[in-house]
């Protein structure tokens, strides 16, 4: 089953994609946020065939919401209502800064992209960190 991961930004939202089985998931790319995100996604999600979403869960150190948390709910019901699939929530911290740290964009560092591309590439790789942790914690 292949899922499609979901790293929800109030600029960009970062997408990755599983493999076939639901094991290793990969950035696919970003969506601009706004009015057609929604149905930019649900094309993603129809294009990849993927039967889940999941989404990063967004929680300060005390692990309360932070405030960008009532977006990503409204866009996580929206998104189940437009694409008949189910919805799930992984909890994430810091998935970008880590995306970066662990060497997710060293490719990036290495093509010399800058700015907008490499932010963009950035925000996919979290989406995979999010998606790959969700992935790891199902198939134990």
């Amino acid at each position: 089953m292949k899922y499609i991961g979901i790293d929800y930004g109030t600029k960009r939202i970062g997408v990755a994609v599983s493999d076939d089985e639901g094991r290793v998931a990969f950035p696919l790319g970003t969506v601009e946020a706004g009015p057609k995100a929604l149905s930019e996604v649900d094309m993603l999600i129809k294009q990849n065939r993927a039967a889940t979403v999941v989404m990063g869960e967004s929680k300060d150190l005390s692990g309360q919401p932070n405030p960008v948390q009532e977006y990503i709910e409204q866009f996580a019901k929206d998104l189940s209502e437009v694409s008949a699939v189910p919805v799930v929530f992984e909890p994430e911290f810091l998935t970008t800064a880590m995306a970066g740290r662990q060497g997710q964009d060293k490719p990036l560092r290495q093509a010399n992209l800058r700015g907008q591309e490499r932010l963009e590439k950035s925000d996919a790789s979290a989406a995979a960190l999010i998606l790959q942790s969700y992935l790891d914690r199902k198939n134990q």
